[in-house]
């Protein structure tokens, strides 16, 4: 007898039988294929809904009041627009206008027709070594071409401004091959007048 009191007396109870009986059994639960088991889409959605300061979920598209002046703002005609695709050489141009390279980068391409500009046998001899403050350095081999170029300076900046613009250069700084020093040893002399013609 087992003592319950559904149970009509005399009713033989299978071995294992009432375990069964006993257990609740959950059928599988049915998986959608695009079921996320930690709920962070829902989640998402709930905290993008309640803040509004999340990235939308995926599938939800913002919905995002335009003022009357921004819609105003946005709008484009026929005409072309700073939204418009630009050519890659016109974008450099206005970022090089923006950041004021336009010189630099004008004489760096004059430089080299540096033969055209100085004439062929001066540029075997001298070469520009520098820019700055409208200053063009250029640095000669020896005392005797830079000499030469001093002569020609005027006529050179004429040329890098007709093509560069009135003002981009204002003179030219000619210099001689670097001097060695002649300040240190035992025969050094102090206040003497050191080397003359032998370097520019």
């Amino acid at each position: 007898m087992s003592g319950r009191p559904d149970e009509p007396p005399g009713a033989e109870q299978q071995p294992g039988a009432g375990e069964q009986d006993d257990a609740l059994v959950f059928p599988d639960p049915v998986v959608a294929d695009d079921h996320d088991p930690l709920g962070v889409e829902v989640a998402t959605r709930i905290a993008y809904d309640v803040a509004g300061i999340l990235p939308p979920p995926r599938g939800v598209t913002p919905r995002r009041r335009k003022s009357r002046s921004e819609s105003e703002e946005q709008r484009s005609g026929a005409g072309p627009d700073d939204r418009d695709p630009q050519l890659l050489a016109t974008a450099l141009g206005k970022y090089v206008g923006r950041r004021g390279w336009q010189t630099q980068l004008a004489l760096r391409q004059l430089l080299h027709r540096w033969p055209q500009i100085v004439g062929p046998v001066n540029a075997q001899h001298c070469q520009p070594a520098g820019f700055r403050d409208q200053v063009l350095l250029v640095r000669a081999e020896s005392t005797t071409w830079a000499a030469v170029l001093r002569q020609l300076a005027p006529q050179i900046v004429a040329k890098l401004n007709a093509e560069l613009g009135e003002g981009s250069v204002v003179r030219i700084e000619v210099r001689g091959p670097t001097a060695p020093s002649w300040k240190h040893g035992v025969r050094s002399v102090r206040d003497g007048r050191g080397p003359r013609d032998t370097y520019g």
